[in-house]
């Protein structure tokens, strides 16, 4: 997903370094449609995230444990949706606050899931990147405090300090006890050349069935949602705000935690992992 503040970083989910060739979008979604672009957003982003679904569902089982059946949640990066709408599907007492700064992404959102959602859901403009997130997101809020703090393959678009930063701003905005939980790739580094390796192969092999099966390259969904009526100046705004923005290096996963640890958490770890994929835990 993909959310932030009028000064934020660059679009949720890239795509691995190197991308296959383009495959045409999913036969059977209608991409001139917000809920066709949406499905077929997931099978584009499961065709680089392996077994997507289970990440998202030990999101929100961990959400339940920690913050029982009604939380009120900021996911951060929110992109289109995906995340912030297996939370209020699972939990019907839940709450979703979904940040974001591109406007396309937001917009796909809006028109998808808020008239499922309705109140449940609320969706706010803002950068992550620039430093004044934290009192959007408490006007957003309306002066109450958030149970928890979510995202997924989003976050890597910080660069280290940043993501530092933004960690320890979120501890703040949680309550005692509250969470954190960010779902990414935390690519191995040179201290871990034989699972560097496998992660690789498995990510290609993962593209590959998933492509073969019809699902949209990255930039063939792009592609896609830039043409959908109505998207040419929110394409444009898009560019306007990621135009010039680097792309960060990897991070590994002990990065995370140990960012989790300085920035307040009194409990981090890793609660879930894939090869290079993972949820790490901040418990404040």
């Amino acid at each position: 997903m993909t959310a932030l503040d009028p000064a934020a970083a660059p679009p949720a989910a890239a795509p691995p370094a190197a991308a296959p060739p383009a495959a045409a979008p999913h036969a059977t979604a209608d991409l001139s449609t917000p809920a066709g672009l949406l499905a077929a957003w997931d099978e584009q982003q499961a065709a680089y995230i392996a077994d997507r679904e289970g990440r998202f569902r030990i999101v929100v089982e961990l959400l339940e444990l920690a913050c029982g059946p009604a939380p009120l949640v900021v996911d951060l990066a929110c992109g289109p949706g995906s995340l912030s709408a297996r939370v209020l599907d699972a939990l019907p007492g839940a709450r979703v606050l979904g940040v974001d700064h591109d406007p396309l992404l937001l917009d796909l959102a809006s028109r998808a899931f808020d008239p499922l959602h309705g109140d449940r859901l609320t969706l706010l403009d803002a950068d992550l990147a620039a430093e004044g997130w934290p009192a959007l997101v408490r006007d957003a809020l309306g002066g109450e405090t958030p149970d928890a703090f979510v995202s997924t393959t989003a976050l890597h678009w910080l660069a280290p300090d940043q993501l530092v930063r933004v960690y320890a701003e979120a501890a703040t905005l949680l309550r005692d006890g509250g969470v954190l939980l960010n779902g990414d790739h935390f690519r191995f580094d040179s201290r871990s050349p034989a699972l560097r390796r496998f992660a690789a192969i498995h990510d290609e092999a993962t593209q590959r069935r998933a492509h073969a099966a019809g699902a949209p390259t990255w930039d063939a969904w792009w592609a896609a949602a830039r043409a959908r009526p109505g998207a040419e100046l929110l394409a444009a705004e898009r560019d306007r705000r990621f135009d010039g923005r680097p792309s960060p290096p990897p991070t590994a996963v002990d990065f995370h935690v140990a960012a989790l640890a300085q920035a307040g958490f009194a409990e981090a770890g890793t609660a879930w992992q894939l090869l290079d994929d993972y949820v790490v835990l901040g418990v404040k």
